[in-house]
């Protein structure tokens, strides 16, 4: 067994072998859940729990290595986590996110942090009770004397505006027939004849008028009538509804207190509190679920330190996310981040490396100016714009170097992408390109090297693609709230494996080239050296290569290529 390990003392803990550590230091400081290289510890610990999730089939859950994933995902997250014991012992424990075959009791893994499926647990007997309101709700629904009085009183209401609607035009013909005679009587009659005469007028205008006013009584009780048999059938299903709602929030809301996170402190928080100063304002669905935090709370809770931490994907992918069945995976940032913020708070972190400048050395090379524009050729790991933490960026070297403008960004390259960047030195310049990019009107290929072979030479791709709000800046494939994304593609050359590719990308969305490649329903073959679809290398390699587009001023079609120098 590649890790060595003992189980003997602990069903839940997997001891290291002494002869398994030797030449292996323990990490200084923990790992840095959302952006790492697993530790080699972390490696082995996952390599001895994938050992044992090949030769286990009493889950009834068979990952769909059969190929039949259907609309669910079938593959899940699982995590191990390296620790030590106060007597000096080094081993792993291991976790799944959320339900494994649809139970959360599994002795080789830590328990999860409050186990909604204990019987008789609150959890469970609410459920229940929430299950009786939709039941109920149900057979309210199905009464079928609702959509037949609701028919009723549709047909009653659109009749009474009707006739409404035509006795107020006859209102409105005998008020102009009554002005016309008016005035003709005016002409021929005596003041004392035309006085009677205007009288006899006014007595017709109020008879249209008590005519309008019973003929809206009448159509008012019949209306009043059916609402009379409706409105407690309605009454009763807003009830129900309203029940459920109610019942389901305090649910909720308890299941917030109950999952209380511990740090190596002691110190315990409620997910609700955690979440409280976020975006989200309260936890999103399965916070707390994931590996990550039950490892932690099972070794804080059992006086183990943790060491190092790694999350991989086993099984088949999801038809939404890009996941590789063995492949190394960060937490989720919208669930987890917040979570392990409190939960690592006193432990030693490593730093994140987005963090760390990389391309401070490499050379912003000027491809083509004028006084209009210019376009420059961005090294790999030098992000376009400024980030949060590190300024280095295209456009501050620009912005520092020249004094005489101010540079537009037009549009951007992911930090690991190298190539051409188009950069205006004025508002109208900036609008008239951009405007190019909206339209589609310009010229972009791509040249990338694919981290295995594809099906094909050449082809289309086309995935909508939505940001992932659990886990940005990743995308997600979602065909009811993702927007329009297509990729042309073309392979330039087979080698050992590694694939050279072009890509047109017909649409500009983000991280779409790497997605379309990665995804199962596309290439299904991450680009090489992608940290969020793939695994990292020393770079991202994909390039600009080349860019079209008309000069805004001139009018002159300007065409750029910058071959890639991997």
């Amino acid at each position: 067994m590649a890790t060595g390990v003992d189980s003997s003392t602990d069903s839940r803990i997997n001891w290291f072998a002494d002869d398994v550590l030797n030449g292996i230091s323990l990490p200084e400081k923990f790992t840095f859940p959302f952006y790492y290289e697993p530790h080699p510890l972390a490696r082995m610990a996952a390599e001895g729990l994938q050992q044992y999730l090949d030769t286990q089939s009493d889950f009834e859950h068979e990952f769909g290595f059969n190929g039949e994933t259907g609309n669910m995902p079938i593959g899940k997250m699982f995590g191990v986590l390296v620790v030590q014991s106060p007597d000096g012992r080094v081993g792993y424990l291991s976790a799944f996110s959320g339900k494994l075959a649809n139970s959360n009791d599994h002795p080789r893994f830590v328990p999860p942090v409050f186990d909604m499926l204990t019987r008789d647990s609150f959890f469970l007997v609410e459920q229940e009770n929430i299950s009786a309101v939709n039941e109920a709700l149900e057979r309210e629904l199905a009464n079928e004397e609702i959509p037949r009085l609701q028919q009723r009183l549709a047909a009653l209401v659109a009749q009474a505006t009707e006739e409404k609607d035509a006795f107020r035009q006859q209102m409105r013909a005998n008020r102009d027939q009554r002005r016309l005679r008016r005035e003709e009587q005016k002409a021929v009659l005596s003041p004392e004849d035309y006085t009677a005469f205007d009288a006899e007028m006014i007595r017709l205008s109020h008879y249209d008028q008590y005519v309008q006013k019973q003929m809206a009584e009448a159509w008012d009780a019949k209306i009043a009538e059916v609402q009379a048999l409706l409105q407690p059938l309605e009454a009763r299903i807003e009830a129900l509804r309203t029940e459920r709602r109610e019942r389901s929030g305090a649910l909720q809301q308890r299941l917030f207190n109950e999952y209380s996170f511990l740090n190596i402190a002691g110190e315990s928080r409620s997910v609700g509190s955690i979440f409280a100063d976020t975006a989200f304002g309260r936890p999103p669905a399965g916070a707390g679920e994931c590996a990550t935090p039950k490892l932690l709370q099972y070794a804080f809770l059992h006086g183990l330190r943790p060491l190092a931490m790694a999350e991989f994907w086993w099984g088949a992918a999801p038809r939404s996310e890009v996941r590789q069945h063995g492949h190394f995976y960060p937490a989720c940032a919208g669930k987890c981040k917040p979570i392990l913020a409190h939960m690592l708070h006193g432990i030693p972190v490593d730093e994140n490396p987005m963090l760390e400048p990389t391309c401070e050395e490499a050379r912003l090379r000027i491809v083509y100016e004028d006084e209009h524009l210019l376009v420059v050729n961005k090294p790999a790991g030098l992000r376009s714009v400024p980030g949060v933490a590190i300024e280095d960026s295209v456009y501050s070297r620009l912005r520092d170097t020249n004094t005489d403008f101010e540079p537009l960004m037009i549009h951007r390259l992911d930090m690991g992408t190298s190539g051409l960047l188009v950069v205006a030195k004025s508002a109208k310049v900036h609008k008239h390109i951009q405007q190019q990019f909206l339209r589609r009107s310009l010229g972009k290929r791509y040249t990338a090297l694919l981290s295995k072979d594809v099906s094909g030479d050449e082809g289309e791709i086309d995935l909508p693609l939505a940001a992932d709000p659990y886990n940005r800046p990743a995308q997600m494939v979602c065909y009811d709230t993702g927007k329009p994304s297509v990729t042309r593609w073309k392979v330039v050359s087979r080698d050992g494996g590694v694939v050279r590719i072009h890509f047109w990308p017909l649409t500009g969305r983000t991280h779409q080239l790497r997605m379309h490649a990665a995804h199962a329903l596309g290439l299904n073959a991450p680009i090489l050296g992608d940290d969020i679809y793939g695994t990292a290398a020393e770079r991202l390699y994909l390039h600009a290569a080349a860019l079209s587009f008309t000069h805004p001023v001139t009018r002159q079609v300007l065409s750029f290529e910058v071959v890639e120098d991997f």
